[in-house]
């Protein structure tokens, strides 16, 4: 497949891969446990059977060799689930552009291919228990250096995606110096079958699970778990943020459609004492409003796409558009849930899970609130406010 085009007719598959195999199991997939794994396994075989498996994951690893800006075109049908990107394997895109770029020839020996396949799941664990999820420096997990040149980690990370599942987990952990120190952080692979590794607890967010507690005690890795140099983990965590961020943005836009096209549907086909509810000018303003909010938050995602794939410093663009992805997902769901009324609370459509999505879009991956300051701050620099406005992402 082409690096930097997609055929419209690939796009079109995806969507409908999404529409008419994901959806359908998505309660099962959110249920968890042993239905949902072979839920997924089936959809998995079908997206290899149609040639729609880890399309911007590498061809030399058994993908289909997408680069960012033609994955783009399809990210938003993909994700228009959540389910989408693990179904059609491209989840572990992160991953693995993480380790073969920063990665020990072992390590990529030994993890890229069953990561590609699908037959190894991986996750990220940076956050911790009493931690701003803000100031990583300050993160209390510690990794000491072994007289054979490994590591032993002693640390808790919680709000772990997809910890329970996955095989591999990357640990940020303190290697050097003291807490608070901006310097001597690295990032570690653990196997999750290391003795001293546990799943501690799930934590559902706002009642829906895949996010984990975990903890580390003691756990050895070799040498060559080590991700690029010891105290590189600011780096490395920095450029795969700006990736994650963009990706899910793309993502959010595919949710947010999903709603519009749920509300737009409820608007004609619901009818009342005073007719369609598509009659009404304030159902007609949630449309308007909706619409907007989509069309308006597309180009600065895409602007984003624009500078990562160039390899530019893309921050600005990226903290936009998350700040702005995630508040249009949210007032879009919101608007669905308010045109269906009772029905949009309840289980038969997906809109709970859509806003819930939103909702928390606005916390994880760095609140809103972080993104404000730090465009902000950089914008104030290039007007002259000086060394005293640190960046924080």
């Amino acid at each position: 497949m082409a690096d930097s085009a997609v055929p419209e007719r690939v796009a079109e598959r995806v969507a409908e891969f999404v529409r008419t195999r994901v959806f359908p199991q998505e309660q099962v997939l959110d249920a968890g446990g042993a239905g949902a794994a072979e839920a997924l396994r089936g959809l998995r075989d079908l997206a290899k059977e149609e040639g729609l498996w880890a399309l911007p994951l590498p061809a030399g690893l058994g993908g289909g060799g997408l680069d960012l800006p033609a994955y783009a075109a399809l990210a938003e049908a993909e994700g228009a689930s959540d389910h989408g990107p693990a179904a059609l394997g491209s989840a572990p895109l992160l991953d693995v552009r993480m380790l073969a770029g920063h990665g020990s020839e072992r390590v990529r020996e030994r993890y890229l291919r069953p990561l590609v396949a699908g037959e190894l799941r991986a996750c990220y664990a940076m956050t911790e228990p009493e931690v701003p999820g803000t100031d990583p420096w300050l993160t209390g997990t510690r990794a000491e250096r072994l007289p054979d040149g490994g590591w032993r980690i002693t640390g808790r990370k919680w709000f772990t995606s997809g910890a329970a599942d996955a095989g591999l987990v990357t640990v940020l952990a303190r290697t050097d110096g003291r807490d608070g120190d901006r310097s001597g952080l690295s990032l570690l692979l653990v196997p999750t079958e290391a003795e001293g590794f546990r799943v501690v607890r799930e934590l559902p967010l706002l009642g829906a699970g895949g996010q984990w507690e975990i903890e580390l005690d003691g756990v050895v890795v070799p040498a060559d778990h080590l991700l690029g140099s010891p105290g590189q983990a600011l780096a490395i965590a920095g450029e795969r943020l700006q990736w994650g961020r963009t990706l899910r943005c793309l993502r959010w836009l595919g949710q947010a459609r999903r709603a519009f096209d749920l509300m737009c549907g409820r608007a004609v086909s619901r009818a009342g004492s005073a007719g369609p509810l598509a009659g009404h000018q304030l159902v007609q303003q949630h449309v308007f409003e909706a619409l907007l909010a989509i069309r308006t938050t597309r180009p600065l995602v895409h602007e984003a796409v624009a500078l990562l794939a160039a390899g530019r410093d893309a921050r600005t663009e990226v903290g936009l558009a998350k700040v702005a992805a995630a508040r249009m997902l949210q007032q879009v769901a919101d608007a669905a849930i308010q045109v269906h009324g009772a029905a949009g609370l309840g289980p038969d459509t997906a809109l709970p899970a859509l806003f819930r999505t939103g909702r928390t879009a606005r916390i994880l991956d760095g609140p809103d609130e972080l993104h404000i300051t730090s465009v902000a701050r950089r914008v104030l620099r290039d007007y002259g406010a000086g060394p005293s406005l640190p960046d924080r992402t």
